[in-house]
């Protein structure tokens, strides 16, 4: 019981101020300061894009395709983020009342801190618009892939408020409070310097992390698409983006609505949450009117053919051999079915005199094969302006047939075989 105690009051009644804030890369011509708050950022769009993209693998989306919209959605989001923190707090940039006195110089120094999250979704979402239009995907896909991923890097990008020593909320005694060092121009002026301050940085960070799970959990209960999901991921950061905004004592821009002066990104997360609300019953109410897929219309992968199998290609003579193969009698000999085919191919085909055809001839021509300029067009038998030799007239059989010449097998134009044994032929095996 001694021990337990004894680890109790070693415990820290506070969370104390960073020591550290980054550190130096020295170069030949000085050195490059690498701060905590980017590398929070860094480690928060890595986390994101890991899970998005196991959520979109398992969509049946292109391979890769993440990474093409994250190429346009980060920098847009990165930029966006500054205008809107810019403009929600100008004191600094612009001096109070927008006086000229502020410092325009910090705009781009976004080391310092200040990357508003609505700026960051808008901008970030037109950049991944343009991703998802080039990789032929719908956006509403992706966002609904990306949801539990935003709020991740949300989550570990928080983070970097704790090394700035910003955003921090109002005075508090709860045993985590924040310590922040009195030399920092952040601290808020007349306050005892060991005061403690609400971690709101550390609250944000919380209720990002439970976010995930219950994102995750509810699209695998529900399956939700065409953008319900985000519009779930919307309504619940906003709802505790509420509570966190209204504990912060930073400067910030004051708006009146309704009679209420808040902070304008309080303001911002109830109207988000009240469009988010009605996208998502709008959304569910429209029945579906296409099949739920990630691609955009007419940019779906055709299907592919198993392998090997190819398109059969054929000649006119084979066209013809399978015809008359189709044509023979159904107890006809194979063999002899086989040398018929042959026999009709050789007929259709430009021979000088079918009469003399050797029976060991190496090949036949094919019924498809140029007539050489040296053959004589009469004596093709299919051609009607030409003279018929009177031995081919002799050598047809009654049926149309060609009347078995030494021991030839009889064969005709369609054909049909003669009654003999026809012998087979070297060249035909």
């Amino acid at each position: 019981m001694q021990s337990v105690l004894h680890a109790a009051a070693m415990i820290p009644a506070s969370i104390p101020s960073p020591s550290w804030s980054g550190f130096d890369i020295p170069l030949p011509w000085g050195s490059l300061r690498i701060h905590a708050y980017a590398l929070c950022i860094l480690a928060g769009i890595v986390a994101g894009l890991w899970l998005t993209s196991v959520r979109w693998a398992r969509r049946g989306a292109p391979e890769g395709s993440v990474w093409d919209i994250a190429i346009w959605a980060i920098p847009f989001g990165i930029i966006g983020g500054r205008l809107y923190h810019v403009f929600s707090s100008p004191d600094a940039y612009f001096g109070p009342g927008f006086d000229g006195t502020g410092d325009l110089s910090l705009i781009p120094q976004i080391q310092r801190g200040g990357l508003g999250i609505w700026g960051a979704v808008v901008l970030g979402a037109v950049g991944a618009w343009i991703g998802c239009r080039r990789a032929g995907v719908k956006l509403s896909a992706f966002m609904d892939a990306a949801a539990p991923g935003l709020l991740l890097a949300q989550a570990i990008g928080r983070w970097g408020n704790y090394f700035n020593q910003e955003l921090f909320g109002g005075p508090t005694t709860l045993p985590w409070g924040l310590q922040i060092d009195p030399n920092n121009p952040n601290f808020p002026p007349g306050m005892p310097t060991d005061t403690l301050f609400h971690p709101t940085f550390l609250y944000e960070s919380l209720w990002n992390l439970a976010g995930v799970l219950i994102l995750l959990a509810l699209d695998r209960k529900f399956s939700f698409r065409r953008g319900r999901l985000f519009c779930v991921y919307a309504m619940y950061y906003t709802l505790g983006r509420v509570w966190i905004e209204a504990m912060r004592i930073d400067d910030a821009e004051q708006i009146t609505l309704f009679g209420l002066t808040t902070r304008l990104n309080v303001w911002t997360s109830i109207i988000v949450f009240a469009g988010a609300l009605l996208a998502f019953i709008l959304l569910g109410l429209r029945k579906r009117s296409e099949p739920d897929t990630p691609f955009l219309p007419g940019r779906a992968p055709a299907e592919t053919k198993p392998a090997g199998a190819q398109p059969v290609e054929t000649t006119p003579a084979e066209e013809k051999t399978a015809e008359a193969k189709a044509g023979s009698k159904p107890d006809a000999d194979a063999t002899d079915a086989d040398s018929a085919d042959r026999a009709t191919g050789a007929d259709s085909a430009a021979h000088a005199d079918r009469a003399t055809v050797p029976a060991d001839a190496a090949t036949i021509r094919h019924s498809d094969a140029a007539v050489s300029d040296s053959e004589s067009r009469a004596n093709l038998r299919n051609n009607q302006s030409g003279p018929v030799r009177a031995s081919e007239d002799a050598d047809r059989d009654p049926t149309g047939g060609i009347a078995p010449a030494n021991g030839a097998p009889a064969a005709g134009v369609s054909g049909r075989q003669g009654t003999g044994t026809a012998p087979e032929a070297e060249g035909t095996k």
